[in-house]
Parts: C-alpha cells; sequence; structure tokens
C-alpha cells in the first residue's frame, strides 16, 4: 500500500504566532480523499497527546511527493 504524508500545520496555544509542520506518514487506503476522512482520527489522537498546540489547517500528500519536495 502506498504511504500518504499527513501535513498538519500546528500553532502553539500559548503564543499563535509560533507555527509548525507537523507530518504524519501511514498507509493509504485510497486516495488522497480517503486520506482527508481517515485524518481525523490521526489528528485528533495527535491533539490529544500535544494539548499546547492547535491544529490550523491540513492536508494529504502522497509521501514520496514529499520526499521529492525535500
Amino acid at each position: 500500500m502506498p504511504i500518504v504524508d499527513l501535513v498538519i500545520a500546528v500553532c502553539l496555544i500559548s503564543d499563535p504566532t509560533s507555527c509548525r509542520e507537523e507530518h504524519l506518514l501511514f498507509e493509504s487506503h485510497g486516495s488522497l480523499r480517503a486520506c482527508m476522512a481517515e485524518a481525523i482520527p490521526a489528528m485528533a489522537q495527535w491533539a490529544g497527546n500535544n494539548p499546547q498546540w492547535h491544529i490550523e489547517r491540513f492536508h494529504c500528500e502522497w509521501a514520496n511527493d514529499a520526499e521529492e519536495k525535500t
């Protein structure tokens, strides 16, 4: 199965101008559209483990595409 990179933009709750990207990799169960649906539980788990951060936005991309950009 192909690997999807869930890219979430997060900002500190205590300092909303302090932001960064987090990357969560997981196996795809279809398309990037499917990733968007699968992303919700993954983001909820990440947010629960990182309560000092607020998720601003997110998107999915194929992990191979992300590696090529770096």
